[in-house]
């Protein structure tokens, strides 16, 4: 019997451990503070991000053996069928978006950014078939696309998906977003300080420390994932980089202004055509886009791809100046047709063959006027694909770190900042420019604007700040009084008939010595929620209270009420300055 008793006893006490350990680790992760377990579940979610992003590359690697090995297996003879891979590709897509659901159609950087601010980061499972298949058609098809769109789309399901099953405060799965997002991009890429830079520049768009650690855990992840299944290889790292003597910079800077026109007229470009064929239907617009690029493929196939057939060109020996216009030409074209009229893609890719193609011509234009630029054609090559990416994505520092780290040379640190500042003011002040993935989301309708307050209280969930001294009692009109008695200002609740939550209170009259039982609807949030929904269930009256709830994990329909929070405890949260 007294065994008996004894092992009763510890299977009482292993579940109250697993209890308390379960709503302490919920808690830390309520709190806008850095935590171990944040770090650890950002590492986890990382690894499997990793994986997903290692898979897509290796199945690109193995289909560029047959279809894009180099520059001479790109035809542009009739007779070739691989001439017509954009119009093949265009097809496959158009099929596979029959087969999903219109409703998963969206996909790609703005996309994931509009899902992050609105919708904390979840970015829906369905989503991510469509967006794998279908980047890896366009990529194989030879559209001037980039890798990095589907990396950022597909790292940020991996994470919020796994976040959203290990049932996480609503704050915690837009960290775990974020670092999906640093994982995929220092995968595809190998630069991990990039990928950290980018994620709070592009998406986060603030900065707070403790998103900090797990976006960089993240980040390393996919460099030392990328490695191992690579090698440390550093994309650009073959360009012929030579630190420039300081009275060259004179023309460094009229190079600036020359690269922030070309960033401005390819934003203005790429967004009407967006705008114009954003109602039109899929097929027509797959269609062109494949047209376009099937075009300028038979007359100019180094323009097609994502960017390296124009940057091999571009640090190529004697480039031809007219010829390299040509491809500047063709290739802004080939990447406004296919990333305007909805190629799902990235645009980093492009953006790097463009403004390489502008560094090598401006350096072949002054070196006819001051020889001895010539020797520097590939450090204006390096400076134009900073400017570019910078200025158009507005992110200069993500751009000058990634070229950092994916030409392993330092030299380029100086000449591309004094570039990129005049590029910047040229294309924002000068022809009132905006970042390509925010004016994408304005003209898709997709909203991303938080206010600040709203902004902040989104950072911590509501564990952080609910009441667990309350009292919860059937509804028994001859008990309540009594309850309320002896609850001693801890907050009562009664579940009436119908299982909804009361508040029960205890008002004096205005006009009577006396004092009345009053009993008033709460509305409810899970335990997952943040503080802004909190507020937004409250604002209208500014009063009441919100009771905070978890499902059980026997019964899925099953409420437990674990907390309370109050109108004025949140003003007090408010007012203390911490949001």
């Amino acid at each position: 019997m007294q065994f008996k008793i004894n092992k009763v006893a510890i299977i009482h006490a292993k579940r109250a451990a697993r209890k308390y350990l379960h709503n302490e680790f919920r808690d830390k992760l309520s709190q806008a503070k850095i935590s171990v377990q944040l770090c650890a579940l950002a590492l986890l979610f990382a690894i499997i991000a990793s994986l997903v992003i290692i898979l897509f590359r290796l199945i690109l690697l193995w289909a560029e053996q047959y279809l894009l090995s180099d520059t001479n297996t790109i035809s542009s003879t009739l007779s070739d069928w691989r001439s017509y891979l954009p119009i093949i590709g265009a097809a496959l897509i158009w099929l596979l978006s029959l087969i999903g659901s219109k409703r998963y159609r969206r996909m790609g950087i703005a996309y994931v950014l509009h899902r992050f601010k609105l919708h904390y980061g979840k970015v829906p499972l369905q989503s991510a078939p469509g967006q794998f298949s279908q980047a890896l058609i366009a990529l194989m098809t030879n559209f001037s696309v980039g890798k990095e769109g589907p990396a950022i789309h597909l790292g940020a399901v991996s994470a919020s998906v796994m976040a959203e099953k290990f049932s996480l405060p609503d704050n915690s799965v837009r960290i775990m977003c974020a670092s999906g997002i640093a994982a995929g991009i220092a995968a595809i890429f190998n630069a991990p300080l990039a990928a950290v830079l980018f994620v709070f520049e592009v998406i986060v768009r603030e900065y707070k420390i403790h998103y900090f650690f797990p976006i960089m855990l993240s980040a390393i992840c996919g460099a030392v994932s990328s490695q191992l299944a690579f090698g440390n290889i550093h994309e650009y790292e073959l360009i012929n980089v030579i630190r420039i003597p300081l009275d060259h910079y004179p023309i460094l800077l009229i190079g600036g202004v020359v690269l922030g026109c070309v960033a401005a007229l390819f934003n203005f470009s790429l967004l009407n055509v967006t705008a114009k064929g954003q109602n039109w239907p899929l097929i027509y617009r797959l269609l062109i886009a494949a047209v376009v690029t099937t075009s300028i493929g038979l007359v100019m196939p180094q323009a097609l791809g994502s960017g390296d057939f124009a940057i091999h060109e571009a640090i190529s020996d004697h480039p031809s100046l007219l010829f390299l216009i040509g491809l500047l030409l063709a290739k802004m074209l080939a990447t406004v047709a296919a990333i305007g009229f909805g190629i799902p893609g990235g645009i980093i890719g492009p953006l790097y063959g463009i403004g390489a193609l502008v560094g090598a011509i401006l350096a072949i234009i002054s070196s006819l006027l001051f020889p001895s630029i010539a020797p520097y054609v590939g450090l204006y090559t390096v400076i134009g694909m900073t400017a570019m990416m910078g200025v158009c994505l507005s992110a200069p520092l993500a751009a000058l770190v990634a070229l950092l780290e994916l030409t392993n040379d330092a030299s380029i640190i100086l000449p591309a900042m004094f570039v990129t500042i005049p590029a910047y003011l040229i294309a924002y002040q000068g022809f009132n420019t905006n970042s390509i993935f925010l004016k994408q989301l304005d003209i898709m309708g997709l909203g991303y604007k938080v206010a600040p307050l709203n902004q902040g209280l989104q950072n911590k969930g509501v564990r952080v700040l609910m009441d667990r001294r309350f009292v919860i009692v059937n509804d028994d009109d001859e008990l309540l009084l009594e309850v309320l008695k002896r609850a001693e200002g801890r907050p009562v609740l009664v579940r009436n008939s119908e299982g909804q939550i009361e508040m029960l209170r205890l008002e004096m009259q205005s006009f009577e010595d006396s004092t009345t039982l009053s009993r008033h609807p709460m509305p409810g949030l899970p335990d997952s929620a943040t503080l802004n929904e909190a507020y937004e269930a409250l604002a209208a009256k500014r009063s009441g209270e919100v009771y905070i709830y978890r499902f059980s994990p026997n019964n899925p329909n099953n409420q437990k009420v674990v907390g309370v929070i109050s109108w004025s405890n949140l003003l007090q949260e408010i007012r203390s300055g911490q949001i």
